[in-house]
């Protein structure tokens, strides 16, 4: 599991926005002397903000400003990964091979690969989107609080 700490920024219903510098990579990274961006990281790093699931918390338990450590899964990073780069190379390697097969000039083929490479980023967003609140692919609070789990009632043999 990848964590990172953060601040959080918002608070909202049903999650928080968590302000986060991205240092933790470069930290375990054995080639820190040696790599620009390690530098770079030091004297400012990036942030970015990351919706967090409170996944039946209560809100008003935290508040802006708070320090809070979230987790992310190895295999989501990595399933991520593969999906937000692979999928619109295959797409755009789909139209280049279709724009060949209809026979269709250098320029029609240069047109297909574009619009092949932006369908597959459409892809990623319209997964993305589906996902947003799907707790297996969704940073996790660290607080060692476990969510709360909306389950049917369990049925006894008399009640069937």
């Amino acid at each position: 599991m990848i964590t990172e700490t953060g601040r959080i920024v918002a608070i909202d219903k049903q999650c928080l926005w968590v302000e986060t510098i991205q240092r933790s990579t470069c930290e375990s990274c054995s080639a820190e002397k040696g790599c620009g961006q390690s530098l770079v990281a030091k004297w400012g790093g990036k942030t970015s903000f990351i919706r967090v699931l409170l996944e039946g918390r209560d809100p008003a338990a935290y508040e802006v400003h708070d320090e809070v450590t979230i987790g992310i899964p190895d295999a989501v990073v990595a399933n991520g990964s593969l999906l937000v780069y692979l999928t619109p190379l295959v797409a755009m390697m789909a139209a280049i091979f279709m724009a060949e097969w209809a026979g269709f000039e250098e320029a029609g083929v240069i047109v297909g690969a574009a619009l092949g490479l932006v369908l597959g980023g459409v892809a990623v967003r319209w997964h993305s989107y589906q996902y947003r609140n799907d707790r297996r692919v969704q940073p996790v609070l660290m607080d060692g609080h476990e969510p709360v789990q909306w389950a049917s009632p369990v049925q006894s043999k008399d009640n069937l």
